[in-house]
């Protein structure tokens, strides 16, 4: 097997600078390494001030124009491309629409799916590039036999395969992610950003969701929704509390619960089911988390489809620990059951397979199984 099957001969690129350290190294090692490299920078808010604001996102006119200048550091052309209107309907309203469902989405999985592996890809393809370089941490592997894979970063502490799951085999095939091939770190990306002078070697990183300027998502979502309220009730049905809108909780939130009645053993209790229709939020005990077995819905293989039960590992959340699972694939719903019991897995989430560091595929997570005694 060969490592960035990109690198068999110069390509056009088109680079995906969102005007951080990460992208903007990604594209300067594109470039060095040969290819014909264009910088984009993607403009995701029809009123970008209303995202986030400072150092701290990717859909800002400062971080538009801190792409910019990496670009004319690299030497490099250019370009800012509007995909607003794109963004708000498959990623914006998508994510209010999960949680008035009453259901956790992640963003950034979206994002990679419709924007940049779908929208801005599209575009590339139909201008004549032949592949899109982002600064994700992972790996895209060519085998012999000309399929391609995707894989674990080297560097597992940043590895962000897991947001990448989504992509498919066309998608991968044009894909570039030049800081999966080594075991760098960031402070590493960071002093090699500054050696090739370019201005965001000490920007912060961005860790909140780009498009809530706040970072108070349940400020955003009541925005969106209003106010909703309903009964928070423990596992018996019996009422201990109100909300003012059950798309504020997810699946094992303890804080900000504003319970007033103790539980009886008076330990913490946590959010253990989420009803849109009667809009009621359910707690209980830790215990009462552990899940056993979920049903995934909308899979996506990143190569062929398993055939048959096998053993793999799975992963639950962008910075969560693998866990042994066995999976299957009965007609059109992936099939989840836990080596051993997991907790706060919630519907919506995605649940991302993996063979070694090879990533099988990913689901968006329907409805969970509660652990029990046999569960081992």
């Amino acid at each position: 097997m060969t490592d960035t099957p990109q690198r068999t001969r110069p390509l056009r690129v088109l680079a995906a600078m969102s005007g951080g350290v990460d992208s903007a190294v990604a594209a300067a090692r594109a470039a060095e390494a040969g290819h014909d490299v264009t910088g984009v920078h993607l403009a995701l808010s029809a009123n970008p001030q209303s995202f986030r604001t400072g150092a701290r996102g990717c859909c800002t006119i400062e971080d538009s124009r801190d792409a910019r200048r990496a670009a004319d550091v690299i030497g490099i052309p250019f370009y800012v491309w509007d995909l607003a209107d794109r963004f708000r309907e498959d990623v914006v309203e998508d994510f209010v629409a999960e949680y008035e469902a009453g259901r956790t989405p992640n963003p950034c999985l979206r994002c990679n799916e419709k924007i940049k592996f779908a929208a801005l890809l599209d575009k590339a393809l139909a201008l004549g590039f032949d592949a899109v370089c982002t600064g994700h941490y992972a790996k895209v592997i060519l085998r012999e036999d000309g399929t391609r894979e995707l894989h674990r970063a080297s560097d597992l502490a940043k590895d962000q395969s897991y947001v990448l799951g989504v992509l498919d085999d066309r998608q991968l095939a044009h894909a570039m992610f030049p800081l999966g091939d080594t075991v760098t770190t960031k402070e590493e990306i960071r002093a090699e950003a500054e050696r090739r002078g370019l201005a965001v070697a000490k920007k912060p990183d961005s860790h909140d969701i780009c498009f809530i300027a706040d970072g108070d998502t349940q400020g955003f979502l009541a925005k969106r929704l209003g106010k909703a309220e309903g009964d928070i009730v423990d596992e018996s049905g019996a009422k201990v509390g109100t909300h003012e809108g059950a798309y504020g909780f997810t699946i094992g939130q303890r804080k900000g619960l504003r319970i007033g009645t103790p539980a009886p053993d008076g330990k913490p209790r946590y959010v253990l089911d989420i009803s849109p229709v009667t809009n009621t939020v359910t707690v209980g005990p830790a215990d009462s988390l552990d899940v056993g077995a979920l049903t995934a819905i909308r899979p996506r293989w990143c190569g062929a489809a398993p055939t048959g039960p096998g053993a793999y590992t799975a992963q639950l959340r962008a910075h969560g620990d693998e866990t042994e699972v066995t999976a299957e694939l009965v007609g059109e719903e992936l099939r989840v059951r836990f080596a051993e019991p997991v907790r706060g897995v919630a519907p919506g989430q995605a649940v991302v397979l993996y063979d070694g560091t090879r990533v099988v595929g990913s689901a968006t997570i329907a409805t969970t199984e509660r652990a029990t005694a046999d569960v081992a």
